[in-house]
């Protein structure tokens, strides 16, 4: 853990010295366990589509609420907040399995186990950031972790891939930490990089209230 935010600046128009942004998201992650047997079913798909980009195995996880863009200081009142939430949550029992494409461009894997816990978690998570005076766009849940993505114009292998993992079924799991990430996209050539901000345990100490 914990990294200090990563500011990054944009030039407004009216010249002003803008004010310095991060983004973040708010997510699960699979134990190192789960994602080692995910990538050891991968292997083949690596070694058959190369071209594709590849998400590092340490940087898999499942978004509950991207929050995109934010200032910078827009985040620490969400900490002990989150936190209280965190404290309040029972342990999901979850696993990967299968998988699929979005649009022949995005290859994932999907979640199953307690859906109805995740997408309750993912509502509690989303009511709070807003109770906190934080904007964000709306996206409906789809549990899953993102894999890979295709090259412009080569969609072909992405649907190859996704149907390799058809018959994917992974070892159950305990989720156990909501995790604040944030993350490096158009910051560079390189390939998108996470990082956890913050982490906090589920059923650990009492919550506090937006600016407590």
């Amino acid at each position: 853990m914990n990294e200090p935010l990563e500011a990054v600046t944009g030039r407004p128009a009216d010249g002003r010295a803008p004010a310095p942004t991060t983004r973040v998201f708010l997510a699960l992650a699979p134990p190192d366990d789960a994602k080692e047997e995910l990538e050891q079913v991968l292997r083949p798909a690596y070694d058959a589509y190369p071209r594709m980009r590849w998400n590092r195995i340490e940087d898999w996880h499942i978004t509950l609420a991207f929050l995109g863009e934010l200032p910078v200081a827009a985040v620490p009142p969400l900490m002990n907040p989150l936190a209280g939430l965190a404290a309040r949550q029972r342990p999901l029992r979850l696993a990967l399995r299968g998988g699929g494409h979005f649009d022949e461009q995005v290859l994932w894997t999907g979640v199953t186990g307690d859906l109805d816990g995740l997408h309750r978690l993912a509502a509690d998570v989303r009511a709070l950031v807003r109770e906190c005076g934080v904007s964000f766009p709306e996206r409906p849940l789809r549990p899953h972790l993102t894999l890979a993505r295709s090259r412009r114009g080569d969609h072909t292998n992405t649907v190859e891939a996704a149907a390799s993992l058809t018959a994917f079924a992974g070892r159950g799991w305990v989720a156990g930490r909501l995790h604040l990430v944030g993350s490096n996209i158009g910051r560079g050539p390189g390939p998108i990089h996470y990082r956890d901000v913050e982490a906090w345990d589920f059923h650990r100490g009492a919550g506090e209230v937006c600016g407590g």
